[in-house]
Parts: C-alpha cells; sequence; structure tokens
C-alpha cells in the first residue's frame, strides 16, 4: 500500500483527502514507477473540478491528482518497449493513474528516459511546461531578433516560454503581477506589470510597431486586449483558451511523445531550457503546493518530491 492524494468527487479543495491504495499494476503500453517527483499544474485542479472530461482512464473515484511525474521502472505492462526495471524515467499519466502519490503508471508512447546529469526534479517539470514551450515557439517559427510577448510570464510554463525564447535569440517582453518580476527578469525578460497601468502602452513603448508573436498562459479579457498587439493574428498562440481562434490566432498543438520529451530533456542538459523551481513540498504537504497554482500565487514551477 502507498499513500496518495485524490480526490473521491468533483469539486474544490474540500473533496481532497489522502488515502491508502495498492500499487497499479500496469495495464497494455503503461509503464509503473516509484515516484520521486511530481509536477503541480492548473490541469491538476481542473481534473478535479471535472473540467476536463476524458483524461481520468475510465478510472473509478477515488482518482489520483497530477498528471507528470519522474521516477524509477517498477514493472512493465505489456507491449511496453525501450524500459527496463530500474530506469530512471520522466513522463505523463495520461491513463488515469495521478502522480501524487508513491508510485503510480505512465503511458509508456508518453514516456522517456532521464539522460545522465539530469536531475528528477527538473525532469519532472519538462513534461506540462518543458514540452509547451518547445511546442508554442516552434508553431510560432520566429526568427532570432524578432519581438515575442509572453502574456502571464510568471508560471511554470511562461517562464519556460520565455527562458526557451531568449535562447533562441528572441527579444522578450512578458507580463505578469508585481511578484513576478524578480523570476522574469533574472533570465532576461523585458517585464510588464499588469497591474501598474495601461499594458498595451507600455508594449508600444518598447515596441511601437507591435510584436511579431504572442504566448498567451490567460486568455479571457487579457488575451483580448493584448491580441491587437501582433503583427499578425495568426502568430498569437494560446497555451489554455481556445478562444484565440476568435481572435484569429492559434490554441497550442501538443505533442505529448517520447520524442518530444526527449528534446526537451536535452534542452534542459544543454541550460537552454532550465526551469525555474521555486518550491518543494513534500507528499504530506501536497495541498499546499496544488493550493498555490491553484490560487495563481505560484512564480515559476511547483514540485511534490514523494521519494
Amino acid at each position: 500500500m502507498g499513500q496518495a492524494l485524490g480526490f473521491g468527487r468533483y469539486g474544490g479543495p474540500e473533496v481532497q483527502e489522502f488515502f491508502d491504495r495498492p500499487d497499479p499494476v500496469p495495464g497494455r503500453g503503461e509503464v509503473l514507477i516509484r515516484v520521486d517527483v511530481a509536477g503541480v499544474n492548473p490541469l491538476d485542479h481542473l481534473l478535479r473540478a471535472g473540467l476536463v472530461p476524458g483524461l481520468d482512464g475510465g478510472r473509478p473515484f477515488p482518482r489520483v491528482l497530477g498528471v507528470e511525474a519522474a521516477g524509477t521502472v517498477l514493472a512493465l505492462g505489456e507491449y511496453v518497449d525501450g524500459f527496463e526495471v530500474g530506469d530512471a524515467v520522466f513522463g505523463f499519466a495520461l491513463t488515469g493513474g495521478g502522480t501524487y502519490a508513491e508510485t503510480t503508471v505512465l503511458s509508456a508512447p508518453n514516456t522517456a528516459r532521464i539522460p545522465a546529469g539530469l536531475s528528477a526534479t527538473v525532469a519532472a517539470t519538462l513534461p506540462i511546461a518543458g514540452t509547451t514551450a518547445v511546442d508554442a515557439l516552434d508553431q510560432l517559427a520566429l526568427r532570432a531578433g524578432a519581438a515575442l510577448l509572453v502574456n502571464g510570464v510568471g508560471g511554470g510554463v511562461g517562464l519556460a516560454v520565455a527562458r526557451l525564447a531568449v535562447g533562441r535569440e528572441l527579444r522578450v517582453i512578458g507580463t505578469g503581477s508585481t511578484a513576478k518580476r524578480e523570476h522574469a527578469e533574472a533570465i532576461g525578460v523585458r517585464f510588464i506589470d499588469y497591474t501598474a497601468g495601461d499594458v498595451v502602452a507600455a508594449v508600444r513603448e518598447l515596441v511601437p510597431d507591435g510584436v511579431d508573436g504572442i504566448v498567451d498562459m490567460v486568455g479571457g479579457a487579457s488575451l483580448r486586449t493584448v491580441a491587437p498587439l501582433a503583427r499578425h493574428a495568426g502568430n498569437v498562440i494560446a497555451v489554455a483558451d481556445s478562444t484565440v481562434s476568435d481572435l484569429g490566432g492559434r490554441f497550442v498543438e501538443r505533442r505529448l511523445d517520447r520524442e518530444n520529451l526527449e528534446r526537451a530533456a536535452r534542452l534542459a542538459l544543454d541550460g537552454v531550457l532550465a526551469p525555474v523551481i521555486t518550491a518543494v513540498h513534500p507528499l504530506s504537504d501536497a495541498p499546499a503546493a496544488l493550493a498555490t497554482v491553484e490560487n495563481g500565487h505560484a512564480s515559476g514551477k511547483v514540485v511534490i518530491k514523494v521519494a
């Protein structure tokens, strides 16, 4: 038996509970891992609230929170190639196993080995934030010297996009609250505090003719406000709000496969994709870790160290 944090019904934080569960049995195309580190993401509380159907793997309640993790392979399901027991791996729990737990199952096609020299803590941040950054910037395909606006730069994905964009020699402008300034500026972002005045005017002061691309983490009214800053509407990419299509932009096209995970890991090893990890919680403190992300107070990436 191992401890896990999950929920017995859909709802807010009040439905979360710790419970003991047997080690999951890896099914076809799954790997059972001992979880070393789990990443914390906004997707976690959206799943708990029942707002993202189809990612629970059809598993009954109680369900375990979390969708990304790094750990050690304990067993292999049928039709799994490329892994052996004892391998250090990271990836997505896309079949409903959850990751806020001592053990879980990852989807083998969406899992990769952790390369030598990369820590499990860093690896656990890459499935969501790391590969999203790669996907968004690949989709934009901006040349060195182009101006990129990251709307909502302060969280784990926003900082990953900004860091990778700086590595690609883009001129990066980022919007966020006052508390997000330090981490953004530390990686070379021209930071605009949206609480301090007119964001559009502040961006225009830096780039009078507008930006070459926008990656948006916020959506809603904020996205509608900044979208006209893009010289080409098609170069507005939204990570979390599909209404971008109403503005002529695009939703990020996600690639969750092993190849993209390996690519993110190489970039992390090279220091081009260096996650800003601002909080490491033990599993016993997982509710507080998720609350920080859910309340929008997280600056950078929050992780849960399990093992």
